[in-house]
């Protein structure tokens, strides 16, 4: 070949490795496991220039343990219920399963060609009956442990999909697909007990040192470990059975400053007045519309109802305080009532004023008065401010001086108990969902609530299902549900609900250790290859997916499918930037904004253009056949988004490119961390540079030049390379490991050694680029005479001594300014490097016969003459 050409060569290396089967993990007691794995995607049906940065990262990682002797693990799977494929299922009248299967044929046939180094013969789907059967299992595990449990619970309901959202599906208090007001409703739920972990998860964050430090404060934030002060005002004739409402707060030390009480609409004596009293249930109906997350909550306009009910203040039984219904009060944290503070709160301050509540100054800054009625004051805990208004009549620091010395105050006056409580709650698994785990128990008017008999499982979801009505299709079944019960044997009622889909990728890295397993793990398999030495994924999983895999680590252990040593099941994380793209927009003739793909934009003279979208009918975007060219407004890059059509199809740029090219381009553009801007005129560059490599090499493959003198310069470079890209790789540092390549490069291209030594150089370039573009790098290993595979090829190791500089190039520096430079030996003597920087022509001339002040040699940098 005169030129290379990417297509070919890729296709056949990519057999070459799958006919050796270099990439199907084995256990192997000679060598040292390595288990590497990126967060599997959901199935859309199109992988993005994302994944392949996620991927490409892993493959590097992988490669290179393979080269270092590793037995490695690097599994794929794809996280496949969930509500995106019954939403197609209603939208095409097609089935949530085919649409799924066909999305997963789809991503993997785009993924194969991008050569990553995956054992595709522990794929799974978490959709296969064989994977959530075994998750079925795990259940009842958990179930018998005492690890998950059913009650009543407040949760995010959907009125016309009439299912429960997740917080995260929640937006503006509107359901994230029907756009319907979401509404607070109390149904039977089940729940994990991971509450009863939060101390053992918050405390073990502190072993794990190679995971951001980011994502471990925003773990730590969200168990949010709190001490603060459990009491009760006393009700003044309140309901029968109601004579105290039990409050925690971490703010101990506002009490002087309550102006009212609010209890949650779903608090038991709100619930005893909503059921005798019309107003009142009328409140709570409106209260209980909106989201439950601290964001929606946030945003909702504050609203209250006076119950006519007081209580009295702990410190003072003459001080009485009204009692508010609010709907920004929850009952799954504390213990749905507060105290309100509104001189020392937003929130409350806002309260107030619309209420026309008394707002109480407690606190007084030391250098200036604050007008509390305009704005409260929040002192932080690095304030020095005092009481002005304490029981005691002292005057005691804030901060967390002031808050213990207020629940010391209060334990010894038996106002209260100081405790320490937790911001998580229970994970509440049950969704009313046809696409996702059954949840394996049955309904038995005898029994009750009985788990399913395990030789039952897997529980599949029926196929014969409609999604012609809002609500569960397995509600609406006519066999599905009904069963035997496994305890009695009489007629019973299967459970229609299924599990959240936060459970299915909560221990799929543990199945992946042995995906056919007759049982949720093979615990010698696991005891093999766990832990997973390196995890890739993004930022965006960092609170939710992370914490609910560590406390399924911690449950699978308990119940005997984990070992010990994988109670942390990631040994080391790393979270990835994005990559972003351009926007390019016009707008209709009615003013709306119209997006362009990358590929219908064109470049004259530093501008974009594109065919117009001229015409709108009212209903939608018409295309003109005659469209005017239209200039193209650009937006800054942001994260690629289908529906603003800045994304860049892999595919393409593969067919035009080849995979390598994208590969390089995803990795050496800017640190994995940090978002990477796709641009085509970068692509076009990493595409000219591997070209530029591949052209290198088949010249020294031709070459029939002797040794050189120069042969020991271009050796020594090689094995500086060899230990920096080590380095680099070894560090996450991919960027700079390409740019040490970069570099190699010009110097392997101008060097005038022999053939041999330019030939060691070249195979040794391949086996560094290998991890990056594994596929140029098989060519040009094979075009030089390398043996075997590049790919199973052991990693270079840099040769100590040849890491030593013979000789150094110092910059003179005369009065602080350089002037020249000398080449001298690395070990020369400070006298005799002295002499030689007094010899140079341009010293000698500055000193004009003069003797110089002072002459300061640092070994191996700089020689500094001093006038």
């Amino acid at each position: 070949m005169s030129r290379y050409a990417a297509t070919d060569v890729e296709a056949r290396w990519q057999e070459a490795w799958d006919k050796a089967g270099i990439f199907r993990a084995r256990r192997d007691a000679e060598r040292p496991k390595y288990y590497v794995l990126e967060m599997f995607p959901y199935p859309s049906g199109r992988i993005h220039m994302g994944h392949v940065r996620n991927y490409t990262m892993g493959d590097v990682v992988a490669r290179y343990k393979i080269a270092t002797g590793h037995n490695v693990l690097h599994p794929m799977g794809w996280d496949a219920f969930g509500m995106p494929a019954e939403n197609a299922a209603m939208a095409s009248g097609g089935h949530p399963k085919d649409w799924t299967y066909a999305n997963i044929a789809d991503m993997r046939a785009q993924m194969k060609p991008l050569g990553l180094s995956i054992d595709w013969s522990r794929e799974f789907a978490t959709c296969d009956p064989e994977y959530y059967g075994q998750q079925q299992a795990l259940f009842l595990d958990f179930l018998e442990h005492g690890l998950v449990y059913r009650k009543n619970a407040v949760v995010n309901w959907d009125p016309v999909d009439m299912t429960v959202l997740a917080n995260e599906q929640v937006i503006d208090g509107k359901g994230w697909r029907s756009g319907a007001e979401v509404e607070r409703r109390e149904l039977t739920q089940w729940f994990f007990r991971i509450s009863d972990f939060a101390e053992e998860l918050l405390e073990a964050l502190d072993t794990l040192d190679d995971w951001p430090a980011k994502v471990r404060l925003m773990q730590e934030n969200w168990i949010g470990k709190s001490r603060g002060l459990q009491f009760a005002f006393s009700l003044i004739d309140g309901p029968e059975g109601h004579d105290r409402i039990e409050v925690y707060t971490t703010r101990p030390d506002t009490l002087m400053g309550a102006s009212f009480i609010g209890i949650s609409p779903d608090h038991p004596l709100a619930k005893r007045l909503e059921a005798e009293r019309a107003d009142v249930a009328a409140f709570c109906a409106q209260a209980r519309k909106g989201g439950t997350t601290a964001e929606a909550i946030e945003k909702a306009e504050k609203l209250g109802f006076d119950t006519g009910l007081r209580v009295r203040h702990p410190f003072d039984t003459a001080w009485e305080l009204p009692v508010y219904i609010a709907n920004f009060i929850l009952m799954d944290y504390g213990t749905g009532a507060i105290f309100g503070c509104p001189g020392h709160d937003q929130r409350d301050h806002d309260f107030c004023a619309k209420y026309d509540l008394p707002i109480l100054d407690t606190f007084l800054p030391i250098d200036a008065e604050h007008d509390i009625q305009a704005a409260p004051f929040v002192p932080l805990k690095s304030e020095r401010v005092r009481y002005t208004r304490l029981v005691a009549g002292d005057e005691v620091q804030t901060g967390e001086v002031g808050v213990n010395a207020a629940i010391d105050f209060c334990e010894a006056n038996g106002v209260g108990q100081g405790v320490t409580k937790f911001r998580l709650r229970d994970w509440g698994l049950s969704r009313q969902r046809y696409w996702g785990c059954p949840i394996p128990v049955v309904h038995c008017d005898t029994c009750g609530v009985v788990p399913e008999a395990k030789e039952n499982l897997p529980i599949r979801l029926p196929d014969d299902v409609s999604f012609d009505a809002p609500g569960n299709p397995l509600d609406r079944h006519p066999t599905w549900r009904d069963c035997a019960c496994p305890r009695c044997g009489a007629s019973a009622r299967r459970e229609t609900d299924t599990m959240d889909t936060f459970v299915d990728s909560s221990w799929y890295y543990a199945r992946f250790t042995a995906p056919d397993a007759a049982t949720p793990t093979d615990m010698a398999e696991a005891e093999y290859w766990m832990n997973v030495d390196q995890y890739i994924g993004g930022i965006e999983h960092a609170i939710l997916h992370l914490l609910y895999s560590r406390f399924f680590a911690r449950a699978m252990q308990i119940c005997g499918h984990l070992p010990d040593k994988a109670i942390e099941p990631f040994d080391a994380l790393f979270t990835q930037g994005m990559v972003t793209h351009e926007i390019y927009q016009t707008r209709d003739v009615a003013g709306r904004p119209v997006y362009h793909l990358p590929e219908e934009v064109y470049w004259r003279d530093g501008k974009a253009f594109v065919q117009a979208q001229v015409s709108f009918d009212g209903q939608s975007v018409k295309v003109d056949e005659d469209a005017v060219v239209v200039e193209v407004e650009v937006i800054p890059s942001a994260k690629m988004s289908k529906s603003k059509k800045n994304v860049v199809d892999p595919s393409t740029i593969i067919a035009q490119y080849g995979a390598d090219t994208a590969r390089w381009f995803v990795l050496s553009d800017s640190p994995p961390e940090r978002d990477v801007e796709w641009t085509a005129s970068g692509a076009e560059a990493a595409h000219r540079h591997l070209s530029r490599v591949w052209r290198i090499a088949a010249e020294i493959a031709q070459s029939d030049a002797p040794a050189s003198p120069e042969d020991e310069t271009l050796l020594r470079e090689m094995h500086k390379c060899i230990d920096e890209v080590t380095k680099g790789i070894d560090s996450f540092g991919f960027n700079a490991a390409i740019a040490r390549l970069y570099a190699f490069t010009n110097t392997l291209a101008k060097s005038q050694a022999g053939q041999a030594a330019k030939s060691t150089a070249a195979r040794t370039l391949a086996q560094l680029m290998s991890p990056m573009t594994p596929h140029l790098a098989e060519d040009i290993w094979a075009m030089l005479g390398g043996q075997g595979l590049v790919t199973t090829a052991p990693w270079p190791q840099p040769d100590p001594a040849m890491l030593i500089d013979d000789t150094v190039i110092l910059p003179i520096q005369i009065n602080g300014k350089r002037r020249a430079e000398i080449s001298v030996p690395s070990d020369m003597p400070k006298s005799e490097v002295e002499k030689l920087a007094l010899a140079h022509n341009a010293v000698v001339k500055a000193l004009d016969g003069a003797q110089p002040k002072k002459i300061i040699v640092v070994p191996g940098r700089i020689v500094n003459v001093v006038l």
